[in-house]
């Protein structure tokens, strides 16, 4: 990390852009501007930036001395104007400081590696960046305090004390305190019930980061589309009284109490006519298997069909609601089981739909020790298995093996034992500016 690095770390076109520049030389932007931010750390400085004498632009800087920065390293900050000449010219003159530009989420890596922050927090960071409904935002900023560690790091202090407890009996069997010993399997016990409960919680809060998935399903003209432009709140999708007008997925977000949801209309399922209707209901089955939630539309309307009665069979094992549209209309759907009446044209219902979604599928509250992240559930289910080999082994030697694994897995998580090759991947997928 010898090298300084340069970014813009807001978007370019608008009124104002950030520029970011992290290393042992930042302070060398000085040498561009009319006046010198780093005596005044962390305080706004109005400055021209000139370069060989020629102005570029009136910005204002300020300084970060290492460590009290973002990245943990001597930083600078340029608040330039947001046009695209004018951000491409200061580039341009950073780099004749012999500035390299920055890659893929090097200011973040940089502070992970320099302490600022572990791993869950980094990743935390393009979480915060893409939430795109309230209750992913206040998930991913109590991760971003740290949320993640404290959990994971309270696991790690019990299974070490239990690995400490082993290693001295292996090492020193004469003198091992017998209660050391009788407390392993109560250790175990504790450390996989609180690694399962986090599991379990994850696999609900998963759609704070990815979105709840829910598939709008049924025979052709039940109204699927009309409740998606309903929930939705503008016609999104194209309605008419033409049986299998929708002939391919249209996915679209929308927030539900603050909890990002997918909704997926898909073709009216049943025997196609042609090529296009075909390939659009094999898309629908598709969704139908992939989806969190499944609407399974019946028209109220009118007696049920055949078609009905097989989606019926084909979504018993899904996690499904029964959706009877057109409750405005009289009624002649015989179907007895539970179900949640709707009207798509005039609105009822729908919040009722809403709020069952919600129960079956997303989490209660946006608690910040609930794991969202995919890497991190996996490392969870790693140390898991890890630690039910430990509870059953017969050997001391073999105990220690499994919970020293465990805890491999658990440090991945935050980064206290990680390989380069997974924090490169990481990092990756950031933002340049980040």
């Amino acid at each position: 990390m010898e090298d300084t690095i340069y970014a813009p770390s807001s978007a370019i076109g608008g009124a104002i852009a950030i520029i970011r520049i992290s290393g042992e030389q930042a302070g060398r932007v000085s040498e561009l501007l009319d006046r010198d931010p780093a005596r005044t750390p962390r305080e706004m400085v109005h400055a021209r930036l000139s370069l060989r004498g020629e102005l570029i632009d009136d910005c204002v800087a300020v300084y970060f001395p290492a460590p009290r920065s973002y990245s943990g390293e001597h930083m600078m900050e340029l608040n330039v104007h947001g046009g695209m000449q004018t951000v491409q010219r200061v580039l341009g003159a950073l780099a004749t400081l012999g500035f390299r530009p920055a890659e893929c989420g090097e200011f973040t890596k940089r502070a992970f590696l320099n302490g600022k922050m572990d791993l869950s927090a980094a990743e935390a960071v393009m979480d915060v960046i893409n939430a795109d409904a309230e209750q992913s935002l206040k998930s991913a900023l109590a991760q971003l305090q740290g949320s993640i560690k404290r959990e994971i790091t309270s696991v790690e202090e019990l299974l070490t004390d239990a690995l400490s407890g082993i290693d001295a009996a292996i090492d020193y069997p004469d003198e091992a305190e017998e209660d050391t010993i009788e407390a392993l399997p109560e250790s175990l016990s504790a450390a996989i019930a609180r690694v399962d409960a986090m599991i379990a919680k994850a696999r609900r809060g998963r759609v704070l980061r990815d979105g709840l998935q829910v598939a709008i399903v049924g025979r052709p003209n039940v109204g699927k589309s009309s409740l998606m432009n309903a929930v939705l709140g503008s016609d999104r999708a194209i309605v008419t009284a033409v049986a299998g007008t929708t002939r391919d997925i249209i996915d679209e977000k929308v927030s539900m109490d603050g909890v990002p949801v997918r909704l997926i209309d898909t073709a009216g399922i049943r025997e196609a006519s042609d090529e296009a209707e075909r390939i659009g209901v094999d898309r629908a089955r598709d969704a139908l298997i992939r989806a969190d939630v499944v609407c399974l539309v019946l028209d109220a309307s009118v007696p049920m069909t055949e078609q009905d009665t097989k989606l019926l069979a084909d979504t018993q094992n899904s996690t499904r609601i029964v959706v009877l549209n057109k409750s405005d209309l009289p009624q002649a759907c015989a179907y007895a089981g539970e179900a949640i009446r709707i009207s798509a044209k005039t609105g009822d219902g729908l919040r009722e739909l809403q709020e069952k979604i919600l129960a079956l599928a997303a989490p209660e509250r946006a608690d910040g020790s609930t794991i969202t992240n995919e890497r991190h559930i996996r490392a969870l289910e790693l140390a898991l298995t890890a630690l039910r080999d430990a509870e059953t082994a017969d050997e001391l030697d073999c105990a220690a093996t499994d919970v020293k694994n465990a805890l491999h897995h658990l440090g991945s998580i935050t980064g206290t034992d990680v390989d380069a090759s997974v924090i490169d991947r990481i990092f990756e997928r950031f933002c340049v500016g980040k």
